[in-house]
């Protein structure tokens, strides 16, 4: 089962160094990492040649913004799953990959998503708050839930069925995508009760 993960950044230089490492390490065989860079002007790409033997495919042009740029991900990707990892957050441990494979294949679920920590941003490895998520309930993204977006993996298929990010929610197109996809359309999900995801603050 592939993988199709998708990093958006601009000036990112400082952090997705780590983001990228934390893609390289996964142990699932099968993963396409696509970096979607808006111009950025500092190092970034440099950083991306050298710590991205493992990326597939590299976009650096102008977008609209970062759900632009999310879109633009999901169009060249190619695998039967798409993840979004943002290039300051990084995977919890290597085989979170792996889980969320194995997840899709026993549950046949439409999508699938798990906990996140929010972590210092001078020291990654201290943890600032952990935000648990649950089993999602009709009527729960009137009460402002919904599961932490680094962690929402879903089908291709949906995606092409559902369509991406509305850019006319220029900060909250990640609450619409997930409220549409759950509450509206009533896509099958499946909770993961564990980290996957680990977020700078910031």
């Amino acid at each position: 089962m592939k993988i199709s993960v998708i990093t958006v950044c601009y000036n990112s230089a400082k952090t997705i160094g780590h983001t990228l490492r934390s893609v390289r390490k996964q142990t699932h065989g099968d993963i396409e990492h696509i970096i979607v860079d808006a111009c950025s002007n500092d190092n970034t790409l440099e950083v991306i040649r050298v710590e991205g033997p493992h990326v597939a495919k590299v976009v650096s042009e102008p977008d609209k913004g970062i759900y632009d740029a999310m879109n633009k991900g999901i169009a060249l990707a190619s695998g039967e799953i798409v993840a979004f990892i943002n290039a300051d957050d990084f995977y919890a441990s290597p085989c979170v990959l792996t889980t969320v494979a194995v997840a899709f294949e026993n549950s046949g679920a439409d999508c699938c998503y798990g906990d996140l920590c929010y972590v210092s941003q001078v020291d990654p490895t201290r943890t600032v708050r952990y935000w648990r998520s649950a089993d999602f309930v009709p009527g729960s993204f009137e009460k402002s839930w919904c599961p932490p977006h680094p962690t929402f993996f879903v089908r291709r298929s949906v995606y092409q069925r559902l369509g991406g990010f509305d850019l006319s929610f220029k900060i909250a197109a990640d609450f619409e995508l997930m409220a549409r996809y759950l509450e509206a359309a009533r896509i099958s999900s499946l909770y993961i009760p564990q980290v996957l995801v680990k977020m700078r603050l910031g």
